[in-house]
């Protein structure tokens, strides 16, 4: 209401007020999602083996708080400080926003594996082929964290990664979480059922398939620019031979 009124916007708008109450939301929706999606606690996800989601407007409306509290705090540090946390992530180095988004991605596939895995196999509920799937979808996240950690720290630091390691690592990352998608998401999976898993294996996945192809673009015009540099230096070299 304070937003909407232009005598009282200028005691909250921009204001170290607005910024607290931006960092307090953010925290209890953070917190919100970690209880929400924690399926021990039976709140919108079942505690049985199959972790289904059975209140799906608590738990799609939690995320979606989580996710607009964030984006209150990327607006107010805009406003305030002038920091573009997008444009600077996006100029620091290239597909650096992609490799973020992995990284968080390969968390919640590490989370969600082992919170299913402590419930369901270290109590011996899950089959044998349940429980391999469920440790893999906890290496896969692991190795997937780990990998984009990495990337973006070298990013980050250098503005640069080697192209080669970054190409490598994509591509094996993509085989690893297109085999995650079929070990996991299928019915005999752990994240068959519509939650954390199953939406973060398909976004890891998708990120991966846009990381090789990002890379596949770049491999591709630096030979285009290698092509046109070599037939400059041959348009040159005959116009020299000429005079």
């Amino acid at each position: 209401m304070m937003h909407m009124s232009p005598r009282f916007s200028t005691f909250i708008v921009n204001t170290r007020a607005e910024g607290a109450l931006s960092l307090i939301l953010a925290a209890f929706w953070v917190a919100t999602v970690s209880v929400v999606s924690n399926a021990s606690n039976g709140l919108a996800v079942n505690s049985a083996l199959d972790n289904t989601i059975v209140n799906g407007n608590l738990y799609y409306f939690s995320w979606a708080g989580f996710v607009t509290s964030i984006m209150l705090c990327v607006a107010y540090l805009r406003g305030v400080f002038g920091v573009d946390l997008a444009g600077e992530i996006k100029n620091r180095a290239a597909r650096l926003t992609i490799w973020s988004a992995l990284l968080a991605c390969q968390l919640v596939v590490m989370g969600a594996s082992a919170n299913i895995f402590e419930k369901s196999c270290a109590t011996q509920a899950g089959t044998r082929a349940f429980c391999k799937r469920t440790k893999y979808g906890i290496a896969l996240g692991a190795i997937g964290t780990l990998f984009a950690l990495v990337v973006v720290g070298m990013k980050m630091m250098t503005s640069i990664a080697p192209f080669v390691v970054e190409g490598i690592l994509a591509i094996f990352l993509c085989i690893m979480n297109g085999f995650g998608v079929a070990f996991l998401t299928s019915a005999k999976g752990p994240g068959s059922p519509i939650g954390n898993l199953y939406y973060f294996t398909w976004l890891s996945f998708l990120c991966n398939f846009m990381l090789v192809a990002s890379v596949f673009e770049d491999y591709r015009n630096i030979g285009v620019a290698d092509k046109q540099e070599g037939e400059d230096d041959v348009q040159v070299d005959s116009v020299e031979d000429g005079l």
